[in-house]
């Protein structure tokens, strides 16, 4: 286990959002990141796609098959007809209606309010720089870290806005792995919550970036990310999230032993 030492203090352990508060409400929806806001959230990830006349769309599959009642790919399909699909029916009968969003509303909806954990999705090959053009539009800039599993989204990134912090998604951690993560001038490197162990945390610090898992299943999970020295984590259940890492606060403020 990681020395006290390295441990984030809660106050600076990212807590994300994962497509908002998808255990409670529909992913990637107005109702889902409205949700976590209120249990206290202050980082939301989202996911966005291409439709076929050029619009972001708030939505993870490469098809509207698993959360709306419509079917085909998102990038086959135009802004209208994507926006009149129900994408709330499937998680539950409260939430019957509910739209796929646009970036650009959420844009608008949160600016201010908290920062946003954005994953480039999709096959587009100018997905990444319109994305960055609609941030800069709305002055989320300074509020929004980028992160995609693919390399070529990255790479774009790195040309075309370098500025901006991204984060690799990655499914396993390797020299290779490492090495082309600095090429990509990744600030977060991403690997699945199985992966993380202290030593895994230790080397990504030492090689300079932060490491904000993902696939965080259950709260067992979750709070080995946390004990191992890891900076932060997706999660689809932020409520409980925020509550574990309260209560390793003391009432005087200070850091709880483990």
């Amino acid at each position: 286990m990681a020395s006290r030492t390295q441990l984030q203090s809660p106050q600076d352990f990212l807590i994300i959002a994962h497509r908002g508060a998808s255990s409670y409400a529909p992913e990637n929806t107005i109702a889902a990141f409205d949700l976590a806001l209120q249990m206290g959230a202050t980082h939301l990830e989202l996911d966005v796609h291409l439709t076929r006349d050029d619009s972001l769309v708030v939505i993870h599959d490469d098809t509207v098959d698993r959360t709306t009642n419509g079917t085909g790919p998102v990038a086959h399909q135009m802004l209208a007809a994507l926006q009149a699909l129900d994408a709330g029916s499937w998680f539950g009968e409260a939430f019957v209606g509910v739209r796929i969003p646009t970036l650009a509303e959420v844009l608008t909806r949160y600016h201010g309010r908290v920062h946003l954990h954005i994953e480039l999705k999709g096959h587009t090959a100018h997905l990444p720089q319109q994305t960055v053009d609609l941030v800069r539009a709305h002055n989320m800039a300074q509020h929004v870290t980028f992160t995609s599993f693919q390399h070529t989204h990255l790479q774009t990134m790195r040309a075309y806005a370098p500025e901006l912090p991204t984060g690799w998604l990655v499914g396993e951690i390797s020299d290779a792995v490492i090495a082309q993560a600095h090429a990509l001038g990744c600030a977060q490197l991403c690997p699945r919550a199985s992966l993380v162990t202290p030593e895994l945390v230790q080397r990504l610090h030492a090689e300079g970036f932060r490491v904000r898992a993902w696939g965080v299943a259950h709260e067992a999970s979750m709070r080995q990310v946390v004990e191992v020295g890891a900076d932060g984590m997706t999660v689809n259940f932020p409520d409980k999230l925020l509550a574990y890492m309260a209560g390793r606060v003391s009432p005087s403020g200070e850091e709880r032993p483990s």
